[in-house]
């Protein structure tokens, strides 16, 4: 969210700043430095979902805000189906992407999904 809510402190004017993720998120105006107004992020995604299907989880997540989003998602689904150690679409996949790479049980990077 690169806007960001300004207050000028003698007016009350409000005005929204854009700024990159590494500025400093500070604005003046005037030699006035204005006061930032924080807000509560609006998003929301469907619970509802069946944790065994993928094709539920990608029209659920087409319209997703954040890829912080998609991988809360993707953490929900996986507990609702047994957790980490339980979660067999987790162990396939990770099956799948040994094989795909050639790596063994001794050899190779196991990935941290």
């Amino acid at each position: 969210m690169p806007f960001y809510l300004f207050q000028n402190p003698n007016s009350g004017e409000i005005k929204e700043i854009f700024f990159k993720m590494n500025d400093i998120k500070t604005y003046q105006e005037n030699g006035t430095e204005w006061s930032r107004i924080y807000t509560v992020p609006q998003a929301s995604i469907d619970a509802n979902i069946d944790p065994y299907s993928s094709q539920a989880f990608v029209e659920k997540t087409r319209r997703a805000g954040t890829i912080g989003d998609l991988v809360d998602m993707s953490k929900e689904m996986s507990e609702r189906r047994g957790g980490i150690k339980n979660d067999q679409i987790k162990k396939d996949h990770i099956k799948q992407w040994k094989k795909d790479r050639n790596l063994t049980k001794n050899k190779g990077y196991t990935p941290q999904f």
